[in-house]
């Protein structure tokens, strides 16, 4: 039976998971086990204010976004925020939820 209800699936509202939809053998996954990313904290943590200006980004996730750009061979920044905003895969590595903004293009 043909069915045309597709549209009806797009609104729905569903509660998963993020580490459920990102496979165990996924690169991103390979890589986060092999890695441990802490010590970026160390190193940028004299160029922080801890009471002054904007609230900061974490700065492991700003390592990662251009890391997973040359990995997957994207080749804009612009493009790679894209597809960042839609891969489950990309967010759960960079500690994003479906819900979280991801930093503009320009920021790198």
């Amino acid at each position: 039976m043909m069915t045309k209800k597709i549209d009806k699936k797009r609104d729905q509202m569903m509660v998963f998971c993020m580490d459920d939809m990102v496979p165990q053998d996924h690169l991103l996954r390979l890589i986060d086990r092999a890695i441990d990313w802490s010590f970026i904290y160390d190193l940028v943590e004299g160029t922080y204010c801890h009471d002054n200006g904007r609230p900061s980004m974490d700065p492991v996730m700003l390592i990662k976004i251009p890391f997973i750009q040359y990995l997957y061979g994207i080749r804009s920044m612009r493009q790679t925020i894209r597809e960042i905003e839609v891969n489950v895969a990309y967010r759960w590595s960079l500690g994003l939820d479906m819900m979280d903004p991801v930093p503009h293009f320009s920021t790198f």
